[in-house]
């Protein structure tokens, strides 16, 4: 198994097949192997791996580093004894999972119970909701690379990035004379060394060097280049005041479509809802809030207690407060609807699922 993270930049693409090939052959004697870049800088925002004593065309793993202060990484990356920890891992399903039962066997039962109870759902096996949640939390590195003596690091030198940071996007793409990176709808005058990115609406720069500005419909960052790392410290208060950005983006995906807010006040809530063609939602009822529905693209086949019907474009239907009902697209094209609810309560859980082809019925 070749595991790799999908938000990294490789560069040198040929140079990363051939140290993927040399951890083949040691990840078939058994070894688990992970993938060191050599550093070119003193890097805060990357943990560390420590070489020991070499082992085929790498090194056993002597030691993981977390993310060090400067004054730690710079020494780190004098000594020529660490490489950066890229996240990436090669090694024989057996021998992992082996390595995992004997250091977090919990993980293991849990996951196990979870497949022996999936449910197979048109081409998807979906498993065990409660048995997968009862796994601990928690990574590859910390329950089993740093407990395992079969651990042995490759060094790689391929013009790597893991894009940890907006710093890192604006140092990825093309800057222009000023060395700005701007997205979307951005105006300047007098900023340098920035990135900016607007995702909804007109972002005006004055004056401003080496900073970054994104904004997006739910919120915008604004920060100094040199402290892009520190954002975390930003989502781990929006989490302690149990804040929704934290945790849902403005966009919500679900099994048979999306849905986005795009307005809401104290009684009432505006929705795009896109249904995927022949998909449908659970037949659900609402205690606390009526909704209007919209169709503005595609067909919509809706249930409402005893009576369906079908709707299309421009036309519209009302479902009150208790009625059963379902949104259908039996169409071959998107369904797209727009929802106002009001109500006294418009939380997302004020949804009683009575029929569910997900496994979501209450």
């Amino acid at each position: 198994m070749l595991v790799l993270p999908a938000d990294h930049v490789i560069k040198d693409v040929k140079e990363f097949q051939r140290v993927v090939e040399l951890g083949r052959a040691l990840a078939e004697k058994g070894k688990l192997v992970t993938f060191g870049v050599a550093p070119d800088r003193a890097e805060t925002g990357f943990g560390y791996i420590k070489k020991g004593t070499a082992e085929g065309n790498g090194f056993v793993v002597e030691q993981f580093v977390e993310k060090p202060s400067l004054a730690l990484a710079e020494k780190y990356v004098s000594s020529g004894d660490y490489l950066w920890n890229s996240g990436m891992f090669l090694f024989k399903a057996s021998v992992f999972l082996t390595e995992l039962g004997k250091f977090q066997g919990d993980i293991v039962q849990a996951v196990k119970q979870s497949v022996d109870l999936a449910v197979k759902d048109l081409d998807f096996l979906r498993l065990d909701s409660d048995a997968f949640s009862a796994s601990p939390s928690n990574s590859i590195d910390y329950a089993v690379m740093e407990k395992t003596d079969k651990a042995v690091v490759l060094p790689l030198n391929i013009q790597w990035s893991d894009i940890g940071s907006w710093s890192a996007l604006w140092a990825l793409a093309e800057h222009d004379e000023s060395g700005n990176v701007m997205e979307g709808d951005v105006l300047c005058h007098n900023v340098t060394g920035s990135y900016i990115r607007s995702e909804k609406r007109l972002v005006a720069a004055i004056g401003l060097e080496d900073v970054i500005i994104v904004e997006t419909v739910d919120a915008v960052l604004v920060a100094d280049k040199n402290c892009a790392q520190e954002v975390n410290s930003i989502v781990e208060r929006l989490k302690e005041a149990s804040r929704n950005e934290a945790d849902v983006h403005q966009q919500v995906f679900r099994p048979w479509g999306s849905y986005e807010t795009i307005d809401e006040c104290a009684r009432f809530k505006v929705k795009r809802i896109i249904v995927n063609p022949g998909s449908r939602l659970s037949l659900q009822m609402h205690y606390h809030r009526a909704e209007h529905w919209v169709v503005v693209n595609g067909t919509a086949k809706i249930t409402r207690d005893d009576e369906v019907q079908m709707l299309s474009e421009d036309q519209s239907t009302y479902i009150p407060i208790g009625a059963n009902h379902r949104l259908e697209n039996p169409g071959v094209i998107p369904l797209e609807i727009i929802e106002i609810q009001t109500g006294s309560y418009l939380g997302e859980d004020d949804i009683v699922r009575l029929s569910d082809e997900y496994g979501r019925v209450d």
